[in-house]
């Protein structure tokens, strides 16, 4: 069997102040929104927002239940130039991302900038740079 991510969901207890980062700061559409879960249109692999308390009870999991603590996951948005990666930052901070690092050149030949969200999931823009791979 040959695995493949299909869906991301971030885990949130406040779902409907992710959802309006997630909408009216990245900009992604929503597309199947029925309250503690929201879906957004997202080209290759699909991508949600769900309440903590909907996979608690789906799961009977009490993992849900604990304090959240650390970064567990990163999302990477592709850019198709370094000064984009500049470009949208600023604009991203300017609409309410939480600024982390902002644009730089990486060692691994592409031009960066770190950002969060209201949970403080912190995620990045990234260009590669002229010359690279």
């Amino acid at each position: 069997m040959q695995f493949r991510i299909d869906l991301i969901t971030i885990l949130t207890d406040d779902v409907p102040r992710m959802v309006n980062f997630y909408r009216d700061v990245l900009g992604f559409e929503t597309d199947n929104d029925t309250g503690p879960y929201v879906e957004f249109k997202s080209e290759g692999v699909r991508f949600s927002i769900c309440a903590r308390s909907v996979m608690r009870e789906a799961t009977g999991s009490d993992a849900f239940d604990q304090p959240v603590s650390g970064q567990s996951f990163e999302l990477a948005f592709p850019l198709a130039t370094p000064n984009q990666v500049d470009d949208v930052y600023t604009q991203l901070v300017s609409r309410g991302a939480a600024p982390v690092k902002g644009p730089a050149d990486m060692p691994w030949n592409q031009r960066t900038a770190f950002f969060a969200d209201p949970d403080g999931n912190i995620h990045e823009l990234f260009a590669e740079l002229p010359g690279g791979g």
